[in-house]
């Protein structure tokens, strides 16, 4: 199973977007995989369903700060907007309510998560885009030799 195959293999097993992805690549990071669980998990919905950046983007920004940890900022920063850049250009935005109400989806922004239902499954983007996700983090790892 790839890794964009395991991120949304999570996703679909109830995790949130970003814990989805961040997790894909726990096994090729130092942190055990409850720690990655427990400070990922915020990040679904566009962080606490405010609909702000999308969770998967923000799991590959968390690996990235994890398998990059000596880059200066400047230079971790611009890795991190090349990874945006290259989610936005494939899916039209890093804005969870966006990517959602492109969808047809309404951008909730209750505190209230939704149960995972097959109907939840069935109307959401999501697990294309934590599988894009991955997807591109994988890539950018290879190419800077990280994978």
């Amino acid at each position: 199973m790839t890794r964009a195959e395991q991120a949304k293999q999570n996703f679909l097993g109830g995790y949130t977007c970003a814990q989805a992805v961040l997790l894909a690549f726990a096994d090729a990071l130092a942190d055990d995989a409850e720690t990655l669980k427990k400070i990922s998990r915020p990040f679904g919905g566009g962080m606490g369903r405010l609909r702000l950046t999308c969770g998967g983007v923000s799991g590959g920004v968390m690996a990235l700060g994890l398998f990059f940890p000596d880059l200066s900022k400047s230079e971790l920063y611009a890795l991190v907007q090349e990874y945006a850049r290259r989610y936005a250009a494939r899916f039209g935005s890093c804005i969870c309510g966006e990517l959602l109400s492109g969808a047809g989806v309404q951008a909730d922004c209750s505190p209230q998560a939704e149960a995972r239902t097959p109907e939840y499954y069935r109307k959401r983007p999501c697990p294309e885009l934590v599988y894009g996700a991955a997807e591109i983090l994988e890539t950018l790892l290879k190419e800077r030799g990280k994978l």
